[in-house]
């Protein structure tokens, strides 16, 4: 593949939600421009962004994917994201480094959840928007109850600038309003002809909305517009264009991937109407403590984004980044300035799917691929030697679901933590966390498909893992007062051991966590002992209490105790300590604690009394509510931990999808007496 100047460089991604055909689109588009000979279809497992093993299986995309194409004078860096919500993080890699976002939204299911979602990232990211309704041979297709969709969930930028010629059975085309032409399929290949009869009068309507909506963006041509010229097809494209660039409008395409009806028409399109790298606003870095504008200058220093990690079987980590200036050539020397280490890349390749093409230079606003970047990280930036400035690292989501993971034997052990340390490098969403209280292995993800594919990947590896049961942090703590002697005494000829110590225990409030007081008078206990008795309390505590979990919230008094001159020992008061705090929790009405999550939960306000009858299901206290954007509403709600191990799921079934949590650990409160006995059953023996 050739080099390509900056402007003539086009960096676009396909959004949507899942199953509204993005990488068919992506097939067709790379089709009918020559990239690929042959078409593939995603049922048969065979197209180019879906290559992996796991995405052929489930007949889905999981994984951002490359795929350029040349069109004309232009280079298309086309990135196919993913639409399954499990798998938003890779979008949001990718609008990082896209100029121009293509949503693609089916003709039978209108605008879907994940599409709004993703819109609302897209406006927050400031990156050009376009639209493709696909699916136009499908039955129950309604290209106008889309359109009406579309405006009234994005607003008045949404203009139509196509036409169906036909639907359902009877697609076969599309009518431009811009060149007020039509463009016929047969066999894939496009005929140009008049707008036919029966579409005539609509098409006059919606291309006068729309060339009156383009001219208000041109004083000059708005002017001539009024005195009743009309602009031809190419003043309309450049204003257009403009109004792309700046997100003010939403051009609506149309057509079926399937069929390739409307494709080559979106290719150009983009070429036509979506803006290069140069005519977005300047990147952002920081360079010490200044923040520095930088531009797609090929001819300046060197400078890369890395923007996504892959784990190549055969070739190892492959690093995927935006060159934001300069020009990358081989064996150039890169600093990681998280780290400070130095990067040099031998070999330079773009990917289309997992095929990977060699290329002698990447300049300003290309995309790029180099491998074996030892210590780069997705969200790292490749600066030039002796000029370390980095570009803000991109923000993934909090994971939202967990699961615990174990080795099925011994033997996998060593297995799963190199498998890990790679399914992690490559998954920058995915975060691992080794709890020991619990002496559990969690995983943290984003919900059910995307830490079930984690899972998969770790036993592709050859870990053979298992999930088990999440267990619960309890505690422990008392609500009476006690005293009780703890009395260790042994005689194993010699020197043997002996202490007494005499120990109140007292409950504090919540969150006081630990007091220990010392009341000896007299030396009834040498100085040098009382720690000793202070650190048998706070290991008992830790182990354990009378229903096996740590212990909190408590004062123990150590107010008496006795001790031989030569029997005594720092080992026998530790010992004393640990006896006599047992003795003493146990008559000092011991309770089990619970850990409260503090929970946030933003649902469509239809949806608000659905979310708080389940939040009380839950044994859920709702705190208040907050009115948000999008006509939202946030609930506050402190909700029992334990009530909680699959909420990512449940609020997807109960929201049908349209609703997002976040939750962080609050406090501890008292179980529910009722529930004691089934937490003591299910805590794991010898746990």
């Amino acid at each position: 593949m050739k080099e390509f100047p900056t402007e003539k460089i086009r960096n676009v991604v396909l959004l949507g939600h899942g199953g509204s055909g993005k990488t068919t689109l992506a097939e067709a588009l790379l089709h009918v421009t020559g990239a690929i000979s042959r078409k593939g279809r995603v049922e048969d497992g065979n197209t180019v962004c879906d290559f992996t093993d796991e995405e052929k299986a489930r007949g889905f995309s999981l994984s951002l994917a490359l795929a350029p194409f040349e069109w004309g004078d232009h280079k298309v860096n086309l990135l196919d994201a993913p639409g399954y919500a499990d798998f938003e993080f890779e979008a949001l890699a990718a609008l990082r480094v896209a100029d121009l976002a293509i949503f693609v939204v089916s003709a039978v299911d209108g605008v879907q959840v994940q599409t709004e979602s993703l819109w609302r990232a897209a406006e927050q990211f400031g990156t050009p928007r376009m639209v493709f309704v696909n699916k136009l041979d499908r039955e129950r297709s309604d290209f106008a109850g889309v359109l009406d969709q579309l405006r009234d969930r994005f607003g008045a930028g949404i203009a139509p600038t196509q036409l169906p010629v036909g639907e359902e059975h009877d697609h076969r085309g599309v009518a431009d309003l811009l060149r007020d032409r039509a463009f016929v399929y047969e066999n894939g290949k496009p005929n140009e002809l008049p707008i036919p009869e029966d579409l005539r009068e609509h098409e006059e309507q919606v291309r006068e909305s729309l060339v009156e909506g383009i001219v208000v963006a041109d004083d000059e041509l708005l002017e001539r517009y009024l005195e009743g010229e009309v602009p031809d097809s190419a003043e309309l494209e450049k204003t257009l264009a403009r109004g792309v660039s700046a997100g003010t409008v939403f051009p609506v395409m149309c057509g079926s991937a399937l069929l390739e009806t409307g494709v080559d028409l979106l290719a150009r399109a983009v070429c036509d109407l979506g803006p290069s790298p140069a005519d977005r606003p300047p990147v952002g870095v920081r360079a010490g403590s200044e923040e520095v504008d930088v531009s797609p200058d090929p001819s300046a220093d060197p400078l890369a984004f890395v923007f996504k990690t892959i784990v190549d079987p055969y070739v190892g980590q492959i690093s995927v980044f935006k060159v934001l200036s300069g020009t990358i050539r081989p064996d150039t020397t890169l600093v990681v300035p998280r780290t400070g280490a130095e990067a040099r890349i031998h070999a330079l390749m773009t990917l289309r799917g997992k095929e990977q093409v060699t290329v002698p230079s990447i300049p300003a606003g290309d995309i790029g691929a180099a491998a074996k970047l030892q210590g780069v990280h997705t969200g790292d930036t490749l600066a030039p030697k002796g000029k370390p400035v980095s570009v803000q690292p991109i923000e993934f989501p909090e994971p939202v679901l967990t699961i615990a993971i174990r080795a099925k034997s011994q033997a996998d052990e060593d297995k799963l933590a190199n498998a890990l340390a790679r399914v992690l490098e490559a998954d920058p969403a995915l975060r691992m966390e080794r709890n020991e209280e619990t002496q559990q292995t969690l995983l943290h993800g984003m919900g059910e498909a995307h830490l079930n594919l984690a899972i998969e990947k770790l036993r592709s590896l050859g870990a053979d893992v298992e999930v088990e049961e999440l267990q619960i942090p309890y505690r422990e703590t008392i609500t009476g007062t006690a005293e009780a002697e703890g009395k260790y005494k042994k005689q194993t000829g010699g020197h043997g051991q002996f202490g007494v110590c005499y120990l109140r225990v007292e409950p504090l409030p919540r969150g006081a966590g630990f007091e220990f007081v010392d009341q000896i008078v007299g030396g009834a206990i040498p100085r040098q002992f009382i720690p000793a008795v202070q650190k048998g309390i706070e290991e008992t505590m830790a182990e354990g209490g009378v229903f096996g979990y740590p212990v909190m919230d408590v004062r123990v008094t150590c107010f008496d105790g006795k001790y031989h001159p030569v029997d005594s020992s720092e080992l026998s008061f530790k010992m004393a300590g640990r006896l006599g705090f047992k003795a003493a929790l146990e008559k000092a009405s011991p309770v089990l604690l619970e850990p409260i999550s503090a929970l946030e939960v933003t649902v469509p306000q239809e949806l608000q009394g659905d979310v708080m009858g389940d939040l009380n299901a839950r044994r859920g206290r709702v705190q208040g509510t907050e009115l948000s954007d999008h006509g939202e509403v946030t609930i506050f709600a402190e909700v029992p931990t334990a009530e909680l191990k699959r909420y990512a799921t449940e609020l997807r079934s109960i929201t049908g999808g349209r609703g997002r949590f976040k939750a962080r650990h609050s406090h501890y409160d008292f179980l529910p007496p009722n529930l004691v006995d089934q937490v003591r059953r299910s805590r794991p023996e010898g746990g």
